[in-house]
């Protein structure tokens, strides 16, 4: 039983893994040049592999812009699927679902609030 679970989370990473390489050639493929400077950060998978979160890269992309690139990977969605199966050989991929990553500019809040608490801290003294 153990030993299961450890083989289904090293397939588990591995496809992330496979997933996070040819991604950004899937995106590189599609003729809307909009999308060609996407970075994926991230591939997360679930349990049964059925679908990946792919956490794409927010630097050099404004607001603005970010849920106009989601909607269009959305819709590209098949595309980029097919192309990493077919790049693999797999029968089937995980069905995708994207989303910028936004772990860094919530370590920076935090930062900046862990600063602010120092420095009343601090000021109280």
């Amino acid at each position: 039983m153990r030993q299961r679970k450890s083989d289904e989370k090293i397939k588990r990473e591995r496809t992330e893994s496979i997933l996070r390489e040819i991604i950004p050639e899937a995106i590189a493929s599609l003729s809307d040049e909009r999308l060609h400077g996407i970075g994926v950060v991230n591939v997360v998978c679930s349990k049964g592999r059925s679908d990946a979160k792919v956490y794409l890269d927010p630097a050099f992309i404004y607001d603005d812009e970010k849920e106009p690139i989601v909607r269009q990977l959305t819709k590209a969605g098949k595309v980029i699927e097919g192309y990493c199966a077919n790049e693999q050989g797999w029968f089937k991929t995980p069905r995708l679902s994207f989303a910028f990553d936004d772990t860094l500019q919530h370590e920076t809040k935090m930062d900046q609030l862990f600063k602010k608490i120092e420095k009343e801290l601090h000021g109280d003294n």
